[in-house]
């Protein structure tokens, strides 16, 4: 991997992140066994920017794993149920999970460069121009059409979730693209997916 010039330091820092997001009261069950719901989304998360990309720099696996660190610690409903709303909180937690993984990567011993690093992809800066970027969005729509997808459409209307298909398929690369239309899918949401690629 590149730029790792400390593999103890970065373990140490994934297990840190991991430490924290085990915390999530929010429970997942995967397999038959209940986990913490943040701590399953960042090894997803993980394993789609390894498949993606192997060769990922340090930044961009740590920041992969922290990337919604402990986002059960501003609920959506602290906010107003409005677009605005939605849109600030969205923002707040992009800053709270850039200072959450400044604060544990500085814990650990790493540099301002590579904390800074992390924090300018937790904020996604410079969206779509960095490389790293691309592949931590692709890696985040990529989790969302695998896991999250079917739960959401068993409650939206049809529209809606065209719509949320249409801004993530905007996002991705065309590799991403590839995977995406090789996951599983049931009749209706692979319908879904049909009609939001048609041309508008």
């Amino acid at each position: 991997m590149s730029e790792r010039s400390d593999p103890g330091k970065f373990e140490r820092a994934i297990q840190r992140f991991d430490e924290e997001n085990s915390r999530d009261p929010n429970m997942e069950t995967v397999d038959g066994e209940a986990r913490p719901r943040e701590l399953v989304y960042a090894e997803r998360l993980t394993e789609w920017v390894l498949k993606l990309k192997p060769d990922a720099s340090e930044g961009l696996r740590l920041a992969a794993r922290c990337q919604h660190i402990c986002r059960w610690m501003i609920p959506r409903d602290t906010y107003e149920r409005t677009k605005a709303g939605y849109l600030k909180w969205r923002t707040e937690l992009k800053k709270f999970h850039a200072q959450k993984a400044g604060e544990i990567l500085r814990e650990v011993g790493y540099a301002d460069e590579i904390v800074m690093r992390v924090q300018a992809l937790n904020l996604k800066k410079d969206f779509p121009q960095d490389p790293d970027s691309r592949v931590l969005e692709d890696a985040l729509c990529l989790v969302f059409l695998q896991y999250q997808f079917a739960e959401l459409a068993s409650r939206s209307t049809d529209e809606k979730m065209i719509n949320a298909l249409r801004k993530s398929w905007n996002k991705m690369t065309e590799q991403a693209r590839s995977e995406a239309l090789e996951l599983s899918y049931d009749t209706r949401e692979r319908g879904l997916i049909e009609k939001a690629l048609q041309p508008a």
